[in-house]
């Protein structure tokens, strides 16, 4: 759990991972430090931040208690990546032993350690961690992280994540009864921002004009900031304390856009001034009253969030309701199999014998102009998106498109973008080496039918297709739609078929599925045409989708595979018909651990925020604060388990042509 300090006179220690010089004597940094840190850390993911100011360095602290070590901790940024570098290396050994090595500590350090370990839990990750210790005085203190194999490829969080997406809070209000004005709670940090509780006494008029005194409860976020470009959205629960044991808290819920106008959002009327005093009540005891805040916040724009570093990823930049393409782009980018056979287009020479391939990156003649080139120009964008820091602009693509500048302010249609989209690459691939790469990718094949309910008649005719578009008015969730998808229809009465020399007959009319791709595009038909009203309208009713489906009931025949699939994206939107904004949550990995990608924010979430939250509806069920009425998943994208290694294949620098990293 802790840095591999030297406190000893060993004269070099060695990194863990790559075996070179770190730390020198006392815990100096060596000269090969810096290089040694910037190679290992990229096979261990950015873990610079696992070094903030305040919790592990007082941890350490504690731990290595000679002057030295201390300066280091608190003095210089480069020696913490240092730290953090041997922590992460350190912890990746299945046992890390801590020796005192001369140090003395009494117990007050140990009892304080062991304070601070139980109540930040420093090894917070998916995984059992175990935390012994001695009793410290002179002895022997260990402390045992016992972490699975896999940990070498995971990222460990931060002692203290002022980057996460919630938490709870609280604020103790003494000589409540005495207060005069406004009083903030000391700042907690989620997404990197300040959050504070502000109190205060309000009053306001009755209806029959009496003066009511009310307990006034908000919530702040990054008030003391000068900046007047920063939002973040949040939900929260403000909740009053009960001090008896028995007693509920007095709860009211919270939903907001903060932004420099609007920095705090609550409640002038909490709770009236008499109630909060009365002693029977149960909320103020010894003239002192609790204040809890449970905050859930998305990454906030305008602010400086570091997607990079919290994620691994990057995002893309909003031309102007562009948001529908960054959420497509950044689902093609991680279907890592197209992105890498995209990077990989080559030609046929024209003087190779019996099909030989250049082994050139070469691309055709029509496609020398960048700016008229979609295949240069998306890979290019799929580069920068693996290698840049910064979120990458699609200005260069979108011209590639042939659009104007307001074309790039209008939403188009997502379906018609991305189908349009494959074309242009499936034309570009097409006398390559990775021909038919769109198609093996993306394209099932149906088989529709009408088979005579009378005669041993039956025509049939197979298509094939890039996505289902599956119906979402009427239905609970995506089994539904698909047997609706495969209903047969009754040709009868008025309505019968018209069998050519078998006359007219009664009939049964219906589709089936044949086969289902690796990579399968579910469109959800949330936008209809009304005729009533002659546009568009959207269906916000609750539609439940799953991490794990199988299709296999609805196949004609069973493949040679089972047709089993894991949920990869989630593109959703929120708004109405006329228009609104788009964000994808995707598995990057398909291994269950999500992020957000909303337009240059990336973020990590939980996977209930990628699937639950966004089936629509009005939840009223739950207490689940964080789901809204127009905000549902509009598309979404499986990957089947038989090929989820393949398509999710990594992509490394080498596969990407010379031409594109320029």
């Amino acid at each position: 759990m802790c840095s591999s300090v030297s406190v000893s006179k060993d004269p070099v220690e060695l990194c863990f991972i790559c075996e070179r010089p770190v730390l020198r004597e006392k815990g100096k940094p060596g000269a090969a430090a810096a290089e040694t840190i910037k190679e290992c850390t990229k096979k261990i993911g950015t873990i610079g931040y696992l070094m903030p100011d305040g919790g592990l360095q007082e941890l350490l602290s504690v731990i290595y208690a000679e002057n030295s070590v201390k300066h280091i901790l608190i003095g210089h940024a480069y020696a913490r990546a240092v730290h953090a570098h041997n922590l992460v290396s350190t912890a990746l050994k299945e046992r890390v032993d801590l020796r005192e090595s001369r140090i003395k500590r009494d117990n007050n350090d140990v009892n304080k350690l062991q304070a601070w370990l139980e109540l930040h839990d420093p090894f917070s990750t998916e995984r059992t961690v175990i935390v012994s210790l001695g009793n410290g005085v002179t002895g022997t203190n260990q402390i045992n992280c016992h972490l699975a194999k896999e940990v070498g490829e995971e990222r460990l969080k931060a002692i203290v994540d002022e980057s996460r997406s919630e938490t709870t809070f609280s604020f103790t209000v003494n000589s409540f009864s005495k207060l005069k004005e406004s009083v903030l709670s000391p700042p907690c940090f989620v997404r990197n921002l300040p959050w504070k509780i502000m109190v205060m006494p309000r009053t306001s008029q009755t209806q029959d004009r009496q003066t009511q005194r009310s307990l006034g409860f908000f919530l702040q976020c990054n008030g003391e900031s000068e900046s007047s470009s920063w939002s973040c959205y949040a939900v929260a629960e403000l909740r009053l304390l009960n001090h008896k044991e028995d007693g509920e808290p007095f709860c009211r819920k919270i939903q907001h856009l903060f932004y420099s106008k609007e920095n705090d959002w609550g409640f002038s009327h909490f709770m009236s001034w008499q109630d909060v005093l009365e002693p029977d009540k149960g909320y103020i005891k010894d003239d002192t009253i609790t204040l809890e805040v449970h905050v859930v916040a998305d990454a906030p724009h305008g602010v400086s969030w570091d997607s990079k570093k919290h994620t691994g990823f990057v995002g893309l930049k909003n031309q102007g309701a562009t948001c529908y393409m960054n959420s497509l782009l950044q689902t093609l980018y991680f279907t890592n199999q197209l992105r890498k056979l995209a990077n990989a287009l080559v030609v046929l020479s024209p003087t190779a014998e019996d099909g030989e391939i250049e082994a050139v990156y070469k691309m055709p003649t029509e496609s020398d102009d960048s700016s008229k080139s979609v295949a240069l120009a998306l890979q290019r964008v799929f580069h920068e998106l693996q290698f840049c820091d910064k979120p990458v602009g699609t200005k260069k693509l979108t011209k590639s498109f042939g659009w104007e500048t307001l074309d790039s302010f209008m939403q188009h249609d997502v379906q018609e973008f991305l189908r349009v989209l494959l074309d242009k690459l499936e034309s570009k691939m097409k006398g390559t080496c990775v021909e038919g790469t769109v198609p093996k990718l993306f394209e099932g094949k149906m088989v529709s039918f009408i088979k005579c309910k009378t005669i041993d008649y039956t025509s049939t005719r197979v298509e094939t297709f890039y996505d289902i578009q599956l119906n979402v008015k009427g239905k609970k969730n995506i089994d539904e739609s698909f047997h609706d998808y495969i209903t047969t229809e009754m040709l009868d009465g008025d309505n019968k078929y018209d069998a050519g020399e078998h006359g007219l007959q009664d009939a049964e009319k219906g589709v089936i599925f044949a086969s289902f791709p690796p990579v399968l595009h579910l469109h959800l038909m949330r936008f209809q045409y009304d005729p009533i009203t002659d546009c568009s309208v959207k269906f916000n009713d609750r539609f439940e989708f799953y991490e794990k489906i199988s299709l296999e009931p609805y196949l004609q025949a069973s493949e040679p595979t089972r047709a089993d699939y894991t949920l990869h994206a989630v593109l959703v939107h929120s708004g109405d018909n006329h228009g609104g904004h788009y964000v994808v949550f995707i598995n990057p990995k398909g291994d269950g651990k999500w992020c957000k990608f909303d337009d240059d924010v990336v973020s990590r979430c939980t996977k209930a925020e990628a699937i639950d939250h966004n089936y629509g509806g009005h939840d009223d069920d739950t207490n689940n604060m964080t789901v809204k009425h127009c905000t549902n998943a509009y598309m979404l994208v499986y990957i089947r388990d038989s090929e989820l290694k393949n398509v999710l294949q990594e992509v490394t620098e080498d596969d990407i042509p010379q031409e594109v990293r320029g």
